[in-house]
């Protein structure tokens, strides 16, 4: 999907809304334990639901790989299932891959080939040659899959929410410059506002004007919505440019909303609630357009 596919569906729907997918067996209504694949089963009921009100999938792997092949096997059938329903979601697999270049290249034919996901998140701390090999152009025979092509994203992992961040993320050079804007400033001369995005908490807030200073044109996609506090308003103000530039992600407040046989229905109204919030913010984009 390319930038400007991904904003004229910011537009249409009116809303930059990302649902994660961190499907947790232990946290799914109980009903759907007895289905063949509950994973999928809920995936699929989640994404119906809440596919008018968002832009985005977010599946985490994690989520996945910790039930071997069935879990994966859960995993391809939902990004399947959503290329097939609804292939105007942009579909992040949100992996954190990242290693020296051969490998790099392995995943990314892992996921920008076999699964053809839109985007992919990727760990920059190993630098140029763990990160290019998910940016290279390809012909279009993506089963000899070596990397990325032009409609795939790289989405690097920038500021994180988590207190962790702390001990690298917000250490400063001798010249005040601190890692994540390092991070930020070198891996635009790798790539560009048109393949890659960054990770930026919302719990951040303020700090996505720094954010700006050093990428002012870039998407970034941004976790910690809902249940890990951050604020939409705040995220907005700082963040916010012309052509949106931003895909907030929203994961437990929507899809663990409701625990019963109708939680499919409870995700679907959550996530309605915050499209509605988005909607009034897209208007102002448009209103300077």
């Amino acid at each position: 999907m390319t930038r400007k596919e991904l904003f004229e569906n910011i537009k249409k729907k009116q809303s930059f809304l990302c649902v994660g997918l961190d499907t947790d067996l232990k946290k799914i209504p109980e009903h759907l334990l007895k289905e063949e694949d509950p994973i999928f089963t809920f995936n699929k009921a989640i994404i119906d639901a809440t596919a008018p009100y968002c832009v985005a999938y977010k599946p985490n792997l994690a989520f996945y790989e910790a039930f071997g092949v069935k879990g994966m096997i859960a995993f391809e059938k939902t990004v399947k299932y959503l290329k097939e329903n609804y292939p105007d979601q942009f579909i992040i697999a949100d992996a954190k891959r990242g290693d020296i270049g051969n490998t790099s290249k392995m995943y990314a034919r892992t996921f920008f080939g076999e699964y053809d996901v839109d985007a992919l998140t990727v760990a920059p701390y190993m630098g140029e040659d763990s990160v290019t090999p998910f940016l290279e152009s390809l012909t279009p025979a993506l089963s000899k899959g070596e990397g990325a092509t032009k409609n795939h994203w790289v989405i690097l992992l920038a500021l994180t929410s988590n207190k962790g961040s702390f001990d690298f993320q917000l250490t400063e050079d001798k010249d005040g410059e601190r890692l994540f804007e390092k991070v930020i400033r070198k891996s635009q001369e790798w790539g560009n506002d048109e393949n890659m995005m960054f990770v930026v908490g919302a719990t951040r807030g303020e700090m996505f004007k720094d954010i700006r200073k050093v990428a002012p044109k870039a998407f970034l996609l941004v976790p910690g919505i809902g249940a890990q506090g951050g604020s939409l308003e705040e995220v907005c103000k700082y963040g916010m440019i012309d052509d949106c530039g931003l895909i907030v992600n929203s994961s437990r407040a929507i899809i663990y909303a409701d625990n019963t046989e109708n939680f499919a229905t409870v995700a679907g109204e959550k996530a309605k609630e915050v499209q509605q919030q988005m909607a009034l913010l897209v208007e102002r984009l448009e209103i300077r357009d």
